[in-house]
């Protein structure tokens, strides 16, 4: 039995973009792989990475990851990487074209939802997403803000009946 080992499963959480979901409304998703340097698979692998400003650029049927921030590895020597370099992304022909013609639409942009490994690859959750105005903020968060009032009002007259 030579090279028996444990192969990753799963998908395993690195970095979310929060502000992504605040500031856009979703319109589509996809997953996209990445094309990484040895030094980021390790720094990623210690969990650490930003998608806070990252966003996505389609360029001659390519599809590029700005501004992502992935810190550089520790133990790593003159090979290490630089932390904000763009990287490619690898997605299906088909996707790209469809993501290049609806970001030519006015407003809507290409960004990073998620950072994980999926099976030990590197994964990318790209959104197609349309800027939310001010008072589309506001409503979210006024919505958000309900629901956790709702919620605390149930526990508190579960709470109630149990005692």
């Amino acid at each position: 039995m030579v090279g028996t080992m444990a192969k990753e499963k799963g998908r395993k959480l690195i970095a979310q973009n929060k502000k992504a979901r605040h500031d856009y409304h979703i319109l589509d998703t996809y997953e996209a792989g990445l094309v990484l340097t040895g030094t980021e698979v390790k720094s990623l692998r210690q969990g650490r990475a930003s998608l806070v400003d990252g966003f996505v650029q389609l360029d001659g049927h390519e599809a590029w990851l700005h501004n992502v921030h992935v810190p550089e590895y520790s133990q790593g020597t003159w090979t290490n990487h630089s932390a904000r370099r763009k990287r490619k992304l690898l997605l299906h022909r088909a996707e790209i074209d469809k993501l290049e013609s609806k970001s030519q639409e006015t407003g809507h942009t290409i960004v990073p939802l998620a950072l994980y490994f999926k099976d030990g690859r590197a994964k990318v959750e790209i959104a197609l997403a349309r800027g939310k105005k001010e008072y589309d903020k506001r409503q979210t968060l006024r919505e958000k803000q309900d629901r956790r009032e709702a919620e605390r009002a149930i526990s508190a007259v579960r709470r109630k009946q149990r005692a």
